[in-house]
């Protein structure tokens, strides 16, 4: 972005069965950005009438693939677009379209790469039910541990991305909710800058917020979450635990020896734990091994 010209600005949208509310969305969101692009995840409803009828444009999956998935499909058309900034928000009605601006301000003015729209800094206001906002907070905690970019609220689905971000993004591998945690992994590995903004999310009074039962929504995330963990720091999080079990064994066998040396007798219980621990402990190092490779090699070719 140089000079006094306007951005060009992209609101992708993944839906899954929003009819009762991408209307609204859409509307509201019209009035901030240039582009608006629904990626319709396989609905049964009629979310897609709808938001191409108030003048988005629509991408249909036959059938629900998940969130991630259908963020990337919304990123993939938007890329081809060349914006200058493109913000995600979510269908359902909770993110509140009239803070898409404090979400384009630091991108603009080229303070940041991603902004992320938080629930839980200062100036935010959240009316969650109090399981949610345990989870959540919960969730935050855990997904700190898979990136380091000091990001309060991991899970907001309500960001915006530099033309420089969104090519980092088009990388996303995960597929369901779980890709806010990856995006900032994948920031974090990239040097991206990002900084949080409050804002103000609604769950009072929507129809349809989770598509999926809560408990079950917090795991799919939660193992994304360490998934990443150990993709990131394989040797500590595989290899140290393999040595470990592998040690065990090994004490184990000898001991094993020494006791059948003795007393001619085959101890079955610690034979059982001698193969468990040595097979496991191997298997872990061999994986261990194999992911760091896997990163290096990655990491080899981003610097080339």
């Amino acid at each position: 972005m140089s000079g006094n010209s306007k951005p060009f600005v992209v609101a992708c949208i993944p839906a899954f069965d929003e009819e009762r509310s991408i209307g609204a969305v859409v509307v509201r969101a019209s009035k901030y950005v240039d582009k608006i692009i629904v990626c319709d995840d396989g609905s049964n409803d009629l979310t897609s009438v709808i938001a191409e009828g108030l003048g988005a444009v629509v991408l249909r999956h036959d059938r629900n693939l998940g969130k991630g998935v259908a963020l990337k499909t919304a990123f993939l058309y938007a890329k081809c677009l060349e914006p200058d900034v493109v913000v995600m928000l979510d269908g359902d009605g909770q993110h509140n379209p009239a803070d898409i601006p404090l979400l384009l301000r630091p991108i603009i003015q080229e303070e940041a790469d991603i902004v992320v729209g938080s629930r839980f800094i200062k100036g935010a206001k959240m009316n969650a039910p109090f399981y949610r906002k345990l989870g959540l907070r919960i969730i935050n905690f855990l997904s700190g541990k898979a990136n380091e970019v000091g990001i309060i609220d991991t899970q907001s689905g309500f960001r915006s991305f530099s033309a420089k971000a969104m090519g980092v993004m088009l990388t996303s591998k995960v597929g369901g909710y779980g890709v806010e945690t990856e995006q900032l992994v994948l920031a974090y590995q990239n040097k991206l800058k990002i900084i949080e903004v409050p804002v103000n999310v609604q769950y009072n009074g929507l129809a349809n917020t989770s598509k999926k039962n809560p408990a079950f929504h917090g795991f799919e995330i939660i193992d994304t979450i360490l998934t990443l963990i150990v993709e990131e720091r394989p040797l500590l999080f595989l290899a140290l635990p393999g040595v470990v079990l592998f040690s065990i064994g090994v004490v184990n066998g000898i001991y094993f020896l020494w006791y059948f040396n003795n007393t001619r007798l085959f101890n079955v219980p610690i034979a059982l734990i001698t193969m468990f621990s040595v097979f496991l402990g191997f298997v872990l190092i061999l994986s261990s091994m194999t992911l760091y490779a896997i990163k290096r090699v990655g990491f080899s070719s981003n610097a080339k």
